[in-house]
């Protein structure tokens, strides 16, 4: 029986082979797979949350996604730049595809671990790092 890390890892890089295969087959239409490749994204990141038990896995996506927006950005203008090249558009649009969904799998798999959600749902505040090098410094109103 696998693990719960190995089966977390199997499920960003299954996602993130989704993503580059769609990302990959439709680089000369640029924009055209952002509908494709966000359902793939969200299951990832709800299948990773449920491997950690949390009460609604759902409610995180957004939050671990949309930080990635400047990132698929910059992805949407390098599509639009060498997308429409047949072969090299392909594998450049495959292989940011793939690299942006294994970073949302590994940021989301960080969070549900470490810092996911509390009882009731509620995210975790988020911790400042504290400037001696000795951990992290509660956040406003939180107790040390």
């Amino acid at each position: 029986m696998a693990t719960r890390a190995e089966k977390i890892h199997g499920l960003i890089h299954a996602a993130a082979a989704a993503a580059a295969a769609v990302g990959g087959g439709l680089a000369q239409a640029p924009g055209s797979d952002a509908a494709a490749i966000t359902p793939i994204r969200v299951a990832m990141v709800v299948a990773i949350g449920q491997q950690y038990g949390a009460p609604n896995p759902r409610a995180a996506a957004p939050k671990l996604i949309l930080p990635f927006s400047a990132a698929a950005a910059g992805r949407g203008i390098s599509q639009w730049l060498v997308g429409w090249w047949p072969g090299l558009g392909n594998a450049i649009n495959a292989a940011t595809a793939a690299a942006l969904t294994e970073a949302i799998g590994w940021a989301a798999d960080a969070y549900f671990a470490e810092e996911g959600p509390r009882e009731g749902g509620a995210p975790r505040p988020f911790r400042k790092p504290n400037c001696r090098g000795s951990g992290s410094m509660p956040a406003e109103g939180e107790q040390p």
